[in-house]
């Protein structure tokens, strides 16, 4: 069966090659008996990987069951999976049945992995190793033939450096690793998904479907997506029911995107050894805004006293006055330190202690409203009022950069 298939017969939208190498993989491990991990953020549709190993199987007409191990309180999630006898804890009046029993010869998907206690992770361990279990309060060894499919949206490696997941555990259910890529990789994918939800929903609540513009679309291809899938869908259903038109463009669409606000400082990364900064929002930009004028007002000092304890410095480097220019005429406005009647380099430099009170001291407003509106009005025009552009360039997602247009009047 190609992949088309699949997609068809399992309802997979997309085509990016990241999505395409994990459904390849799957089909591939399913017609086995190994054990799987699918890992992937929350959202990304693990379980639907799940269903499509357990399908293509041999075990495709035994039992498959999906539990998640986060949901079941750590007391009871050893006789959820491997069953208890009657009598072998308050409250447990029968003997039961656990899944592993239940599921024999069939799949269990076990999803939320890193979040089963370490003691029923030795308990599975055992299962996986020999298919031997044993019941809640009962003495008895009992066999099971389950082909066990694991999922996390956690690092299960950085769990088993904090003791929080044993590693021959993690090994044992590693033995299939399948990487379920996010929204953030497959962002050609996306425009696809948003239109067949937007047809869905159209059905369920009788009316046409929206449709996006190419600013809206491009506006949701940068959206980060930290839901993935399901948040996707939830905005779709959302813009399918509240928005009058049926034509959304870039403005209507940021009516209905999340804020994506990161409080985070500009993170200073090591990229093939140079240094490079990230920035998350329109704070960072003000951070690295202060940073840059600290910088150029720490070197202006810097000159300015070097004049002032070596006068002939002027004369004998010509470019240093040039140098002393730029850094008042940078576009990060700086407090001017040393006197407009600055001599030419051709002129010898005579200063005195006594001269620094004639020095001007000028400050442009630091007001961060101020700057920030600056930068806006300057990044609009580098890119000739190409908002989506503009955005990019400043750091910040283009819903963001349309409330700061309205809240400053910006004209465009």
């Amino acid at each position: 069966m190609d992949l088309q298939s699949i997609k068809n017969r399992f309802g997979i939208i997309g085509n990016s090659p990241a999505l395409n190498y994990a459904l390849q993989v799957a089909t591939q491990v399913a017609n086995t008996d190994l054990t799987v991990l699918i890992s992937g953020e929350s959202g990304v549709g693990k379980e639907a990987f799940s269903h499509i190993i357990h399908s293509l199987s041999s075990r495709k007409h035994n039992p498959f069951i999906a539990v998640n191990c986060g949901a079941i309180p750590e007391g009871t999630i050893d006789s959820e999976l491997f069953g208890h006898e009657k009598g072998s804890f308050t409250g447990a009046a029968d003997s039961r049945k656990g899944y592993f029993e239940t599921v024999n010869s069939g799949t269990i998907f076990l999803d939320e992995i890193g979040e089963m206690p370490l003691g029923t992770q030795a308990r599975l361990l055992r299962v996986l190793e020999s298919g031997e279990f044993i019941r809640v309060g009962s003495s008895k060894v009992q066999k099971t033939d389950v082909r066990v499919i694991a999922a996390t949206n956690k690092d299960l490696l950085q769990l088993v450096q904090q003791h929080k997941f044993r590693e021959d555990l993690y090994y044992r259910l590693n033995t299939v690793p399948i990487r379920v890529p996010s929204l953030r990789d497959r962002k050609e994918d996306i425009p696809l998904l948003f239109r067949k939800f937007a047809v869905d929903f159209a059905e369920r609540y009788k009316t046409s479907p929206v449709q996006l513009d190419d600013e809206a679309r491009q506006s949701l291809m940068n959206y980060p997506f930290a839901g993935n899938i399901r948040e996707l869908k939830n905005i779709a259903e959302q813009i399918s029911v509240l928005a009058v038109d049926r034509q959304i463009n870039g403005k209507e669409l940021g009516r209905f995107l999340p804020e994506t606000n990161t409080n985070r400082l500009p993170i200073l990364a090591h990229v093939n050894g140079q240094e490079s900064h990230e920035f998350n929002n329109e704070r960072d930009i003000l951070y690295k805004l202060f940073f840059d004028m600290k910088r150029d007002v720490t070197e202006l000092k810097r000159l300015f006293f070097e004049v002032i304890q070596n006068p002939s410095l002027a004369h004998q480097n010509p470019g240093f006055l040039n140098e002393v220019k730029e850094l008042q005429t940078s576009d990060i406005s700086a407090p001017v330190l040393v006197s407009s009647n600055v001599p030419s380099a051709s002129q010898p430099v005579v200063m005195h202690a006594g001269d620094i009170h004639d020095h001007e001291e000028v400050e442009e407003s630091l007001n961060i409203m101020d700057k920030e509106k600056e930068l806006i009005i300057k990044a609009l025009k580098k890119h000739r009022g190409k908002r989506k552009d503009a955005a990019m360039d400043l750091g910040i997602s283009e819903r963001t950069l349309y409330r700061k247009l309205k809240e400053y009047d910006i004209d465009q």
